[in-house]
Parts: structure tokens; C-alpha cells; sequence
């Protein structure tokens, strides 16, 4: 099923795998980190850190399309505290119909991801969940 919305560049799309924007940029759900809507249109970054925005003036049914498909692609989503320094959330997410494809840390607010010592205690924490849920 396809959901569209037109652009002042073009047509923002959503297929059954993918978000296509009006630049002929393809995003995988899976790859969606977070999206929102303004009176501007669509602002999207992806998991790697690249941000994308589309003007769509009239979204229709778009948001709750890109909502749904994105909330399909996650597997798991776990909050873990870590020792006496706030936590991290774990996500394990997977393509439409596929396998799960990775997981990643999303460090609470404050916490330096680039810490070696805070990484490893986020990979323990991973470990234990992957264990628990056979995942």
C-alpha cells in the first residue's frame, strides 16, 4: 500500500519498505532514528545522524503511515541503568519482513557515548538482555 503526500519538490511516499522523499533519497524504516511534523513539513534523521526535511503543506495520512511502519521495524526496546550512571536504551530492529538487522545505544542525556568504559558496560547490559529474550 502506498501513502503519499505532495511536496512543493515533488511527492514524499511511503511504500511497505521505505520512506522515498522529493531529493529521490530512499530511507528505510528501520533506518528512521526519529520523524516530526511542523507547518514546514516532514523533518526526519536517520540512525546514522543525517538529517533530511521535505515542505509538505498537506501530510494527509502520512504520519500515522511513517508512525506504524516505523514502530513495525523494532524488535526490542529495553531501557537499562547502568551503574551509577543513568542508562541506555537498547534497540534491536529488523527491515519489514525481515531479520533483526542491529542493535543500538541510545545513551541517556549527559552520558558521553564515546566513553570506552561507558560503551562497555552498555555491551554487558546488552549481553544480559540478548540472553533474557533470545534475541
Amino acid at each position: 500500500m502506498l501513502t503519499f503526500a505532495p511536496s512543493d519538490e515533488g511527492y514524499v511516499v511511503a511504500t511497505t519498505l521505505a520512506l522515498y522523499l522529493p531529493d529521490r533519497s530512499r530511507v528505510p524504516y528501520e533506518e528512521v532514528d526519529r520523524a516530526s511534523w511542523d507547518e514546514q513539513g516532514l523533518n526526519l534523521v536517520t540512525t546514522d545522524g543525517e538529517r533530511h526535511t521535505a515542505p509538505v503543506a498537506e501530510p494527509h495520512l502520512l504520519p500515522e503511515t511513517l508512525r506504524e511502519r516505523v514502530n513495525a521495524t523494532i524488535v526490542v526496546n529495553k531501557h537499562v541503568s547502568l551503574p551509577g550512571r543513568g542508562g541506555v536504551r537498547l534497540v534491536a530492529r529488523r527491515p519489514p519482513g525481515g531479520e533483526v538487522l542491529g542493535w543500538t545505544f541510545v545513551f541517556d542525556e549527559g552520558l558521553d557515548p564515546a566513553d570506552p568504559g561507558l560503551r562497555a558496560q552498555a555491551e554487558q547490559a546488552l549481553e544480559g538482555v540478548r540472553r533474557s529474550m533470545g534475541v
